[in-house]
């Protein structure tokens, strides 16, 4: 993964240098560039005993691996009115209900450029008899599927660890385990 710059955003000088993956310091004007994380939301929905709803993802970092609904956290947005707006845009559908189950921090590698996450997931419940209609942009397909137990959630093709560690823990509260 690159994360240097080859000269300041501010100076256009060559003394900036990438301090510990944690900011961007020019010794040329002074500016630094601090790497935040960045905020990303993820849904747990349930479509039946022991079925989760995943997509396939349409697009790098991990295209063709399953996904939780979710995304970006937009600025000035909070976790639950992204989670609304992603269900939203991926899946055409607006959730009933959203209930925290956790925060796991990720890696997404996208063109050479490691950004770091903190990954925010919530169970969601949609309306009954709800009609989706995926974002083709971002969702290759819709699939639903078994996680009953730890077996069943090693098994899945997830793009994402985050979402692994959320759904292992979304099994540890379930009655059937």
């Amino acid at each position: 993964m690159k994360n240097d710059f080859s000269f300041c955003p501010n100076c256009g000088g060559k003394k900036i240098q990438n301090v510990n993956m944690r900011k961007w310091k020019c010794d040329d004007c002074g500016f630094t560039l601090y790497n935040n994380v960045a905020a990303a939301v993820g849904l747990v929905i349930e479509s039946g005993e022991g079925k989760i709803l995943l997509e396939k993802r349409a697009k790098e970092p991990r295209k063709g691996f399953l996904a939780l609904p979710g995304g970006f956290v937009d600025p000035d947005e909070s976790a639950e009115e992204a989670c609304i707006r992603e269900c939203r845009e991926e899946l055409g559908v607006e959730p009933l209900s959203l209930s925290y189950i956790a925060a796991f921090p990720n890696t997404y590698d996208y063109k050479d450029i490691q950004y770091k996450t903190c990954d925010i997931f919530f169970s969601a419940t949609l309306p009954d008899g709800a009609k989706m209609r995926t974002q083709e942009s971002e969702v290759l397909s819709l699939e639903e599927c078994s996680v009953r137990n730890e077996s069943e959630l090693a098994e899945l093709p997830l793009a994402f660890e985050s979402a692994r560690k959320t759904l292992s823990l979304w099994l540890k509260k379930k009655e059937w385990n």
